[in-house]
């Protein structure tokens, strides 16, 4: 399946998250605090489908763990994490999950696909700004988190066509990623990973 179009996140997001990375770090760790428990929701939810409550396992534990990561960089910088605060990005991706049977779990898997290619983009553009900040020391850990959200991105696409089937999975993945090009686009820079 071809990978739709992706529009780069602009400089402004960048900026805005290089000026508080503190705040930065406290909405990373609840993303990831986030997609584990999503992960797990999607297991508990298709209990019958064997290949996707093992995936979903795994998926959890690994996001459950950059979460444990990020919480142990914030501590050893003296920083707390903030509550959880809504996300108006996964807000507006999860508004365009349709309801019904077969199309609402398609749509489940496509939108989590997009929002880990988004992630997979940001954390890139992230690792590629650090060195010479106060930060450098985390390029690494941004690279390979980069790394590990394109695999995921690669996991849920692949799910949503070897679990929904048919001829709509690559349609509706390319309307999706359209309609994720811009919300990207038109939220306001702030300094999150989304």
């Amino acid at each position: 399946m071809d990978a739709p179009p992706l529009t780069t996140s602009p400089d402004r997001w960048l900026q805005a998250v290089l000026a508080d990375f503190p705040a930065f770090l406290s909405d990373h760790a609840s993303c990831e605090k986030k997609a584990s428990g999503m992960a797990l929701n999607v297991a508990a939810h298709y209990p019958d489908q064997p290949v996707l409550v093992r995936t979903m396992a795994d998926l959890a534990v690994e996001e459950l763990s950059h979460y444990r990561e990020v919480i142990r960089v914030m501590l050893e910088h003296g920083l707390v994490a903030g509550a959880d605060v809504r996300d108006p990005y996964v807000k507006a991706m999860q508004a365009l999950i349709r309801q019904g049977p077969g199309r609402y779990l398609l749509d489940r898997l496509l939108v989590a696909a997009l929002i880990e290619r988004r992630g997979a983009e940001r954390f890139a553009r992230i690792a590629a700004a650090l060195p010479g900040t106060p930060w450098a020391s985390l390029q690494g850990f941004y690279s390979a988190l980069a790394t590990s959200e394109q695999r995921h991105w690669e996991q849920f696409s692949q799910l949503a066509a070897r679990v929904c089937g048919g001829a709509e999975v690559a349609p509706r993945l390319h309307e999706l990623a359209a309609h994720e090009n811009a919300i990207m686009l038109a939220l306001p820079p702030r300094a999150a990973l989304h």
